[in-house]
């Protein structure tokens, strides 16, 4: 993999990939929480690729309260 981008544009292209929190309150009156990455567009998942990384870090996290 050949990259040629600078540190201002890598971080662009970094940034926009968000880590979101969905909140669901269960019917026994918990609360769930799934956390889980947005998808990678396409420059930013060829970044992923080339560094050996999923292009979803964090993969999907559950925690329920």
């Amino acid at each position: 993999h050949k990259i040629n981008l600078s540190w201002a544009r890598l971080r662009e292209i970094f940034s926009v990939q968000q880590r979101v929190t969905a909140t669901f309150k269960q019917r026994d009156g918990r609360t769930l929480h799934v956390r889980k990455a947005t998808f990678a567009e396409a420059n930013l998942k060829e970044l992923y690729d080339a560094l050996g990384l999923p292009a979803s870090p964090g993969g999907v996290q559950k925690l329920t309260i």
